[in-house]
């Protein structure tokens, strides 16, 4: 508890400092000398709204408005007696932007072009500047005139072939339309189609510089005649077409070198040169994503699929493709590949530190990797995690206040391709088709509780229908488990008729199932625009085997249920779909619906959900309020389990293993947006949510009354919370965190469902929660930490 509280306070106590350099900001002036003066705000008007935004990222970056954050932080580690310093300057936060006149008129400037750009050719923009007590205001205010129109459109190219492709595509990408508002962009736009057009059709020489545009602006009534010109390589009557020839591929070692060391050398298909330094590749998997074929018209989009593939297949570091022309043959194209592959072992040790409400520990992980194993590109990892989490109320020695220990160990064979027994097929141009043959175990011990051993091999196949429908299909999925609950712990919970908890502990068992799922949209997750993501996913289990005992009759155990190698089978399906609704806002600004619903239910030989089967509520991507597995089910509360010595004993013991269901609705809606866009080489983006959701029992029971779930109840067993958080955008990954508040907490009772209205009183309410829910204790608002965005 006292690191808890060392932990809490360190976090307020940097929340506070945080403040103080925030606050510290206001009073930068201070430093300057009398001739200077520090821009506070920069404004621009006139300007439609849709190309405001736009406009003002041609002000230049040393007259925009410092970020408070960055410029305390530089003010603290940059000032001396009273003034900045001038040498040993500090690369830490942002130094106060100035004003400067000339920087004011370049701006000024920049503003009137791009109005230009955008078919206000008689705009005007005139700055105006206010100073007082060092700190400066900057206005632009714009005229923009009337908005020139496209009258006529006109293209000329020379080539009659490029003319004829031309015209035959021009409607599928041009954005260039008599009647429009002239804009530049969509000038740039057809150029830049233009030369994709070219380079599909096997125009591999030509480059963008042959397209140029004349406007005339010089007309009545606010129009612009534009005229299109294409024209051929200087001194020829035409463009040339190319075709593919053959093809070499030279690999190198993994440290880049080649020079002086023998290789394997290999013709394939007559087409293919193999020349393998490293000695370690088979050419059929290259081979089958190298999509420039001989005899093919070059064309650019086979290119970036040869290296989108070959870099997916996750073995090479480095990859370049270069032509050279064939020596018997204006028209030839012979590809060269030169390739350094990634070091063939890697290993990787990962750790953290944990706190859970009075738990606190450790987990460290280790993840060792041999990529192309066999030659093909094939992955094999060999990952193992250890966990500690220790009871930090306890004042005993540090091996007698060990809670749990969670180990676990997991081996992946990753092949690039589907290993099925059958043809199939060529569906490796939309994404990189795999096939995951896995094998894991989890060793798990919580004191004076459970210990759970759990074996699971599985084979999945994985692979992209278009960009953006992915599909993953485990037709085997093979699991062992042996439950054992402590003997006193058993009895405790049999003597209080909590059965539920001894049927799907103290158990073992065998399952045979499939799973599928299909993701929507993943590919745009990076995105900012407006879109739809949907996963769907779907758990089958026993129902083969239901089959087969129609046929051969599987014996029974001493509980009725039907058998195999001696132990029962389980029987269930579970399905859970995640739905959300992207919208983009401009700028870094985006706001996130999301709907996440899911149903498991038991049938035939089995009674109940297995405790792995069953949902939970909370957690970092659900409802952020509550810590994971701490919400729910229904109006479940678990003063319930009494207030004497025992109950605290079992409450302690049944901590994440009574709040569980086979019903689950999470919901989430978040807004982001930046903050900064560099503090300490990370972009800093904002956001706040509001979470709802809980999960049911589908009948009520014994162990958890009011957890089944009521129609007529619905909203009363709901849970919401709302909070906000910061996401440090390091380009290769997000660091998360995120504090969550309690506003409606379903297990109490009518209007003190409102938990919120204790927030800043509450001292009498945690009082009497820890009087009827020891050890238990209720936390307000809840902390996550996490790498990723939530969703």
């Amino acid at each position: 508890m006292r690191s808890y509280f060392i932990y809490r306070s360190s976090l307020l106590t940097s929340i506070l400092l945080l403040i103080i350099l925030i606050l510290g900001s206001c009073n930068a002036t201070r430093y300057l000398a009398e001739d200077q003066a520090l821009v506070k705000k920069v404004e621009l008007t006139g300007v439609d709204k849709q190309f405001k935004e736009t406009a003002l990222t041609f002000v230049q970056s040393d007259i925009r408005t410092n970020s408070r954050l960055n410029l305390a932080l530089y003010n603290t580690f940059n000032t001396r007696n009273g003034k900045y310093r001038t040498d040993k300057v500090k690369a830490i936060g942002e130094a106060p932007h100035l004003l400067d006149s000339s920087l004011v008129e370049i701006s000024r400037v920049q503003i009137e072009k791009f109005l230009a750009t955008k078919g206000f050719f008689n705009g005007k923009v005139k700055s105006e500047i206010e100073v007082k007590d060092k700190h400066a205001i900057i206005k632009f205010v714009a005229t923009q005139g009337p908005e020139f129109k496209i009258r006529k459109i006109e293209y000329q190219i020379a080539d009659s072939a490029v003319l004829a492709i031309y015209e035959k595509n021009r409607e599928s990408f041009s954005r260039l339309r008599e009647g429009n508002r002239f804009d530049s962009d969509s000038l740039a736009l057809e150029r830049e189609q233009i030369y994709r057009m070219m380079k599909k059709n096997g125009y591999f020489d030509y480059v963008r510089q042959y397209v140029r545009f004349d406007v005339d602006s010089n007309l009545s009534d606010s129009q612009a005649d534009l005229k299109l010109f294409l024209s051929n390589p200087e001194g020829k009557q035409a463009h040339q077409v190319y075709t593919i020839n053959n093809s070499q591929v030279t690999i190198r070692t993994s440290e880049g070198k080649f020079e002086g060391l023998k290789a394997d050398t290999l013709q394939v298909d007559s087409q293919f040169r193999f020349i393998d330094y490293s000695g370690k590749f088979n050419p059929k998997p290259i081979k089958k994503y190298i999509f420039l074929k001989k005899d093919d018209i070059y064309n650019i989009e086979n290119e970036e699929l040869t290296y989108d593939r070959l870099y997916d297949l996750n073995v090479f570091r480095n990859l370049k493709i270069d032509y050279t022309k064939a020596s018997d043959s204006t028209n030839k194209l012979n590809p060269r590949y030169d390739i350094s592959p990634l070091k063939r072992m890697s290993n990787r040790i990962e750790g953290e530190y944990t706190f859970n409400s009075g738990r606190n520990g450790f987990n460290i992980g280790n993840t060792y990797t041999n990529r192309n194993l066999f030659g093909g590109a094939e992955l094999l990892e060999v990952k193992a995690k250890y966990g500690v989490l220790f009871d930090a109320t306890s004042d005993r020695k540090i091996l007698d206040r060990v809670f749990s220990r969670d180990l676990q160990l997991g081996i992946n064979l990753i092949l690039p391709k589907l290993l099925v027994p059958f043809r199939i097929p060529d569906i490796g141009r939309n994404g990189m088709p795999h096939t995951t043959i896995s094998s894991s175990m989890q060793s798990f011990d919580q004191r004076s509780a459970f210990r759970s051993r759990v074996f699971i091999n599985s084979i999945t196949y994985d692979w992209v229908e278009t960009k953006s429908k992915l599909h993953s299909y485990t037709p085997i999925n093979i699991e062992f488990r042996k439950g054992v609950l402590d003997p006193v712990f058993r009895d405790s919970l049999l003597q209080r008729g909590f059965g539920l908890y001894v049927k799907t502990n103290d158990r073992r068992f065998f399952n045979l199932g499939s799973q599928y799922a299909f993701t929507y949209n993943a590919n745009r997750l990076d995105n900012y625009n407006n879109f739809l993501f949907f996963r769907g996913a779907v758990d089958l289990a026993g129902n083969s085997l239901g089959i087969l005992d129609k046929l051969i009759k599987f014996k029974r155990d001493a509980d009725g249920f039907r058998t195999i190698f001696g132990l029962p089978y389980q029987q269930y399906v579970k399905t859970e779909l995640d739905i959300r609704y992207y919208r983009y806002f401009g700028g870094d600004k985006q706001l996130v619906a999301r709907l996440n619903p899911g149903v498991g239910l038991a049938h035939g030989n089995s009674d109940l959900l297995t405790f792995e089967k069953n949902f939970f509520a909370g957690g970092s991507s659900g409802v952020r309020a509550w810590q994971a597995r701490t919400l729910g089910p229904g109006n479940y509360n678990r003063a319930v389990l009494g207030t004497d010595g025992k109950a605290d004993t079992l409450r302690a013991n049944l901590r994440n293993l009574d709040q569980l269901g086979e019903y689950k609705l999470e919901g989430n809606l978040e807004y982001r947006f930046k903050i900064v866009n560099s503090f300490m080489g990370a972009k800093v983006k904002g956001a706040t949510f509001a979470d709802f959701g809980n999960i049911w029992r589908r009948k009520a029971s014994i162990e958890n009354p009011g957890g089944e779930f009521k129609f007529n109840q619905f909203f009363n067993q709901l849970a919401v919370g709302v909070g906000a958080g910061l996401r440090f955008d390091l380009n290769y990954f997000v660091f998360r965190l995120d504090a969550g508040i309690k506003v409606k907490d379903p297990q109490f009772n009518g209007s003190d469902q409102y938990v919120i209205k204790y927030l800043f009183n509450k001292t009498e309410f945690k009082d009497n929660y820890a009087s009827t829910h020891r050890p238990d204790v209720y936390r307000f608002v809840q902390y996550n930490f996490g790498i990723g965005m939530p969703f």
